[in-house]
């Protein structure tokens, strides 16, 4: 059994971010391979932590192979980006499960369990932001 709302989910997040620019030129051919779970998974972070989707990188990683030419490498820049999006997300969805908090306890006057553990969600996730400001502001000095 499948998690329908867990793909519409991810569906709705591909579908607010920006598609990127196509290439210049044209690739009219396809090149299919078969990967082992693993390797999937490492080929899928890789991409990610370039931000490409999964066919550009394929295509990147297997000319920079066929050409004997240093492989796709993650730009540090890139990489800070995609980890402040995903922090933002983050930030967002746990502020709004931290306001709707306070307003039970507002409305009960009684803690509603939950307000604490949102509290410390919060701060580590500023933390982390905190974090990756940091390593940013390193690199630009």
């Amino acid at each position: 059994m499948s998690d329908g709302g867990a793909a519409a989910g991810s569906r709705k997040v591909r579908q607010r971010q920006r598609r990127r620019e196509r290439q210049a030129v044209p690739r009219p051919y396809v090149v299919k391979f078969v990967l082992t779970e693993q390797e999937y998974a490492d080929f899928r972070a890789a991409a990610e932590r370039l931000g490409l989707a999964q066919g550009a990188y394929a295509a990147e990683a297997s000319l920079a192979a066929a050409r004997m030419a240093n492989p796709p490498m993650p730009d540090p820049f890139r990489e800070a980006l995609v980890e402040l999006m995903q922090a933002s997300g983050q930030v967002r969805r746990i502020g709004v499960n931290l306001n709707q908090a306070v307003a039970a306890l507002n409305a009960t006057g009684a803690d509603p369990g939950n307000l604490l553990p949102y509290a410390a969600a919060c701060l580590r996730a500023v933390q982390r932001l905190d974090g990756i400001a940091e390593a940013v502001r390193r690199r630009i000095r």
